[in-house]
Formats: structure tokens, C-alpha cells, sequence
């Protein structure tokens, strides 16, 4: 007897979803994943060791990639943006913190609104996870912990320099309750431009070992105030983030996105299971009515392989583990995954009620017209790893000039 999978087209990717408490129906669930690309404009042209250019603009590039890439009624998340000059990680992304920053996010919203898509603002504080040539500030983290790996290096040599930076040089500084306060308030200025502009909402970045993420991390997180010491007091950032954050542009417009068995930036916390547990209960207890959940999937790693991550896993006693568990805590609350889907393993995942959208990122580089293709059953053009993090001379080349399938 032969299986019947459907067609691609009869897919239930291309049934609507509503997310934002019903405020937004998409018309299919193919979600363009947050990507850092690097690509800004610096708002200082002339950047030396003394002076170096610390502030970057969405330009007309930015505003032609995240066009390219927007369908009606699909909804685009973008690139981390720094909500302050403390919280950014890396050069050339842009942040929306200065009125240029947010005259050129305009631009980018227009742009995918005038093709009938959505779009969501993630804001992303990088923490500890930056170096103080980056900002012109010490790094933060919720305790002053030194970055394990001596030979970790942070990515970009600093202006004038061709020699990686070691993170454990530059340790970062605790945060005092006051800055925590103060960090909560720039995530809600920010998250007010955004609305303000034009977005359709915002995504809190939880995941990946930056700083809300540093603060659920016991490896990373040493404190023994309210903010630490126990899985529950771990939690207690992220709770008064989004708390805050909702206050000030309502809960259908927020989301958050998280990693319960990630390892990047050396975000290796035990207790995961008591932690995001505990996490996602009183987040869906407070926020029921979230826009939506994102959440990466558990054995997919940026920096390691399958292989690796699972002889991680299994080292803190977690086999077998799915994001099952967190997907009954949320309920109705829309559940998106990340981490490894294309052309091959997407079909019959929506069908299953496993998740309600999937997250693609590596594909959407090189596809700007991913839907289309995953829609019609047409393959997919392989992506350039070299091209994934600029700033480079050429910010174009595998950047806006891949072909869409009728254009090759």
C-alpha cells in the first residue's frame, strides 16, 4: 500500500494562521527566521582606533533584501536590532535607537508592507556577548563571569585591527538593579519605536546566550539577589522584560523567541528542563494572549554538529527530548520552530500539529523567493556561508543578487 504525501501546493504551510490575538492572519506559514546579515550603513563614514564609527542605518540595500524576500501575507522577523549602543554585538547591524535608525526601518517596513506582507522587529541585546571597543562600554552580563574559553574570540577585529579580540580580555561587568532597570526601559523604547514606525509587532530575542538568556544560564548567571540561584529566580529578567514590554505596546504585538538546549555563546546552564519550564508557565500564565512563541529546535546548533550537540545533551541526562513539552505549556499561543527545515523534511510537520509555522533562515538567503519554490516543489539554490556575516567591500554580492527561480 502506498503512503500518499500531498503535493507541496496542498500543504497545510499554505493555510492561513492568525497570530497576534487574532489582530493578523497570515496566508501561510512559511516565517522568514531573524538573520544577522551585517549589512548596515555607518553613520560615521570615517571610522578610526580613536574615533571608530559605532552607530549603523538601515540603507536602501537593507530595504531592497527584506523586499525581495516579503509575499502576502507571510510575515518577515528581522535581523537582531540593538534596542542601545550598549546592547549591540557586532558591527554594521543596525539598531533603533537614533531617528536615522528609525527613518530607515520605515523605509523597510513600507517596503514589505507594500507587497502585502508583515513584518516583526526582534530586539536583541547582546550582553556579555560583545567587547567594549564594539560599544565604547564595558560589556554587561547579570554577574561579571570571564567567557570560559580563553582562545574564544569575538567576530569582528576592532576598527584599525586585524587581530581577534578574546572575549576573556575583556570581562564583562555585573548589572546592578538600577541597569537592569534601565536595560528593561530601553527594550520598551525601543519596542514603542518600532510600533511607531510601522511595525507589526515585536520579537523579545531569549535565545542564543545573549542577555536574557545569560541571565536563565546558572553557568553564566551567578547572582544570589532576586535575579538568581535558583531555576525560578533565573527566570525573574525575562518575566519583568516582557511584563514591561507588553505594558508598553500591548501583549498581542510581542513575542519571544528561545532556545531551551542551546549552547551558543557558551550558554551551558543545567536545569534546563526545571528552568524553560518554569519559564514558559509563567510567561503563558501572565502573557495568554502572546502573538506568538518561537523556539529553536533541540539538537540544532550553530556552531556544532548533530552528533556533537546530542554527546552535550546526553551528558546532562536529556535524551530523547523535543519541544513537546513546552508546545502543551503554551497551548493555543501560536508555536513556531527554527532549526534545519527545507525542501526535504517540512511536509506533514504542520499536519502532525507539532508546530503551527516553520522558520527558515539559511534558505531564505540564497532564495528570496523560498515560498514560491517550496510551494511549486522547485529546488532550492544553495546558500554561501562565506556571505552570511558581513560588513564586506561588496555588501551586494550574496547579499540582494541572488536570482529568484523564473529569473534563472
Amino acid at each position: 500500500m502506498s503512503i500518499h504525501h500531498p503535493q507541496p501546493a496542498d500543504s497545510a504551510l499554505f493555510q492561513p494562521l492568525s497570530i497576534g490575538n487574532g489582530k493578523i492572519t497570515l496566508r501561510h506559514r512559511i516565517i522568514h527566521a531573524p538573520l544577522t546579515r551585517n549589512r548596515g550603513v555607518p553613520a560615521s563614514p570615517i571610522s578610526t582606533p580613536e574615533h571608530p564609527n559605532r552607530v549603523w542605518i538601515p540603507g536602501d540595500l537593507i530595504v531592497e533584501y527584506y523586499s525581495q524576500r516579503a509575499t502576502e501575507g507571510g510575515l518577515i522577523i528581522t535581523e537582531g536590532i540593538p534596542p542601545s549602543l550598549e546592547s549591540n554585538g557586532m558591527p554594521g547591524v543596525p539598531g533603533i535607537f537614533t531617528p536615522e535608525q528609525l527613518d530607515g526601518w520605515k523605509k523597510v517596513v513600507d517596503a514589505v508592507h507594500a507587497k502585502g506582507g508583515y513584518i516583526y522587529c526582534q530586539l536583541w541585546h547582546a550582553g556579555r556577548a560583545t567587547i567594549p571597543q564594539m560599544t565604547g562600554s564595558p560589556a554587561v552580563c547579570p554577574s561579571a563571569t570571564v567567557w570560559d574559553s580563553p582562545t574564544e574570540c569575538y567576530s569582528h577585529p576592532p576598527v584599525g585591527s586585524t587581530a581577534p579580540v578574546p572575549y576573556a580580555h575583556h570581562p564583562p561587568i555585573e548589572l546592578s538593579v538600577p541597569h537592569i532597570k534601565r536595560t528593561i526601559q530601553d527594550f520598551c523604547d525601543a519596542a514603542k519605536n518600532a510600533m511607531q514606525i510601522g511595525f507589526d509587532g515585536v520579537e523579545i530575542h531569549s535565545g542564543n546566550g545573549y542577555l536574557p538568556e545569560q541571565f536563565l544560564s546558572s553557568n553564566i548567571n551567578r547572582r544570589t539577589d532576586e535575579y538568581g540561584g535558583t531555576p525560578e529566580k533565573r527566570c525573574q529578567f525575562v518575566f519583568e522584560l516582557m511584563d514591561e514590554v507588553t505594558k508598553a505596546i500591548g501583549e498581542e504585538n510581542v513575542a519571544i523567541r528561545l532556545s531551551p538546549f542551546g549552547l551558543f555563546n557558551q550558554a551551558r546552564g543545567e536545569q534546563r528542563m526545571e528552568t524553560w519550564t518554569h519559564l514558559c508557565e509563567g510567561l503563558k500564565k501572565s502573557h495568554p494572549h502572546l502573538s506568538y512563541v518561537s523556539f529553536i529546535e533541540p539538537r540544532y546548533e550553530q556552531i556544532f554538529s548533530y552528533e556533537e550537540k546530542d554527546a552535550f545533551l546526553q551528558s546532562w541526562g536529556l535524551t530523547d527530548i523535543s519541544l513537546d513539552p513546552f508546545r502543551e505549556i503554551f497551548g493555543s499561543t501560536p508555536f513556531f520552530s527554527a532549526g534545519g527545515w527545507d525542501d526535504q523534511n517540512s511536509w506533514g510537520v504542520i499536519e502532525s500539529g507539532k508546530y503551527d509555522a516553520l522558520l527558515y533562515g539559511r534558505y531564505f538567503i540564497s532564495n528570496p523567493d523560498l515560498v514560491n519554490r517550496l510551494k511549486k516543489g522547485l529546488p532550492l539554490a544553495p546558500y554561501d556561508r562565506s556571505r552570511f556575516y558581513g560588513p564586506f567591500e561588496d555588501n551586494v554580492f550574496h547579499y540582494t543578487d541572488y536570482p529568484t527561480a523564473d529569473e534563472q
